[in-house]
């Protein structure tokens, strides 16, 4: 990985833009320098100061990241206020994250609990190990859900499912995470970053354009009725079409070629 200048836990891997999330310190807690050094990130990369195809997101240490640093609610002399300043900055990562128009995602070992539960919901794509745990964990020290879980979870599993597995504070192996959809998919334990950047690294090497209409669709569908989602799909279809990219693609497929898409960026 290639550090951006200024940047302590933000790197290139070639065309994916790696943004470690949690380090061992303290035990993978959800680490906030990491968190504003993301927030930053994303900006850059969506004003076009960074180039990259995709995000991936990363715990630097044994898990994912194991939630929020309790100890630093505790020792807060202001709880409330401690907790709305760092909820506030997760939440300008997690619409960033939202807003971006490549590809996210998550290399979820270990635990992903609290926070981390949120991030790996807030990816396009969540790639985990076989020891692979979820726990949305809020419940267990009387607090409620930050990181967008209320928002992402439900879409993910279902209302009833989301308010059983928050409620109960369930703890998700991978395999279940996988049966209900929150992870993609399950590798080995010790193959799941470099599985994770192998797809985020095919993401950046494929049809960005595509890519980012169809996250716009998707974003969209939760919001629409049938026939203005009908209306959206025909008009990016046909603004596609008209790009490079799928130009490139259409002509690729017709003379039996792989297609360039780097070339028609």
């Amino acid at each position: 990985m290639t550090t951006l200048d200024g940047f302590s836990h933000v790197g290139l891997d070639g065309d994916v833009l790696r943004i470690a999330i949690a380090t061992a310190a303290n035990g993978t807690a959800l680490d906030f320098d990491c968190v504003d050094e993301g927030t930053a990130a994303l900006r850059a990369l969506a004003a076009g100061e960074i180039a990259a195809g995709a995000v991936l997101l990363v715990g630097d240490g044994a898990n994912f990241c194991a939630g929020g640093n309790v100890r630093d609610f505790a020792g807060a002399p202001d709880r409330a206020a401690f907790l709305l300043d760092i909820a506030n900055r997760l939440h300008d990562f997690v619409r960033l994250l939202a807003a971006t128009t490549v590809p996210v995602v998550a290399a979820v070992q270990g635990w992903a609990a609290g926070a981390g539960m949120s991030l790996a919901c807030a990816a396009d794509i969540a790639i985990g190990g076989e020891s692979t745990k979820l726990r949305a964990a809020y419940p267990g020290v009387g607090l409620t859900p930050d990181g967008g879980m209320s928002f992402t979870l439900p879409r993910i599993v279902g209302a009833r499912k989301a308010a059983e597995l928050i409620l109960s504070d369930t703890i998700i192996d991978a395999d279940e995470a996988v049966r209900l959809g929150i992870l993609s998919r399950l590798v080995a334990d010790d193959a799941v970053k470099d599985e994770a950047l192998k797809v985020a690294a095919g993401f950046a090497a494929g049809p960005t354009s595509s890519y980012a209409g169809i996250k716009a669709l998707l974003a969209r569908s939760g919001g629409s009725t049938l026939s203005d989602q009908l209306d959206a799909e025909a008009a990016s279809i046909s603004a596609a079409a008209a790009g490079p990219t799928g130009r490139e693609g259409v002509d690729a497929f017709v003379e039996k070629r792989r297609p360039d898409f780097a070339a028609s960026r």
